[in-house]
């Protein structure tokens, strides 16, 4: 698949206010400064689609871009940043249970994953979640030029292997690098033939 266009929608504090239409819908999800907005713009061959900041958690609603208008990329906040205080969090925690449980538009989750970071607890117990609630994910592990091909091979196996223990088959996975376009294409022609399977 090639990006031919690419433009922002629309901004929601709640998921029942998104978007009308049944164009599939693919998510982007994952805990706080693991390069979300990096890998959106990445992806979408736009620099400044998805605003990337120095702060983490600077996401704090459900953002949608259409893509080629056949299609809604779908960027929602980061779980897991405790400095947003308590109120916010648990906005935060409905509004991305909402839209993960109650958007039929979803077609596919993609869950970011610091490819440099041993399995973090958070990003699995939030694995097991959609997988109590049959949602349909693939992982996205991020930020494979920050250290060497080797370093993030070993970490994904751990990842997968943690998953293995909980998990009869595995989800698609991709390694990704928004610096070098590591994934993209694999990522895209993921979309793709999701996309077919649809018509």
């Amino acid at each position: 698949m090639e990006i031919t266009s690419a433009q922002f929608v629309v901004s929601n504090s709640r998921a029942d206010m998104c978007p009308d239409g049944n164009l599939p819908e693919y998510a982007f999800i994952g805990r706080s400064n693991v390069g979300k907005s990096s890998l959106i713009n990445m992806l979408t061959n736009h620099s400044k689609l998805a605003m990337t900041s120095s702060t983490p958690g600077k996401t704090l609603l459900i953002n949608h871009f259409l893509i080629n208008n056949s299609w809604y990329l779908v960027d929602l906040p980061g779980y897991g940043y405790a400095q947003r205080g308590k109120k916010v969090m648990e906005n935060i925690k409905n509004l991305i249970q909402h839209y993960v449980l109650e958007r039929i538009q979803m077609t596919c989750l993609f869950v970011l994953v610091d490819s440099r970071l041993e399995p973090q607890k958070i990003d699995l117990q939030f694995i097991e979640w959609l997988g109590e609630n049959s949602v349909p994910f693939a992982l996205v592990f991020t930020k494979s030029d920050k250290q060497s091909a080797g370093k993030t091979k070993q970490n994904v196996e751990r990842f997968l292997d943690t998953l293995k223990e909980q998990w009869e088959e595995l989800p698609p996975y991709f390694i990704t690098s928004s610096e070098k376009k590591t994934g993209r294409q694999e990522l895209l022609d993921y979309i793709e033939s999701v996309n077919r399977t649809l018509q």
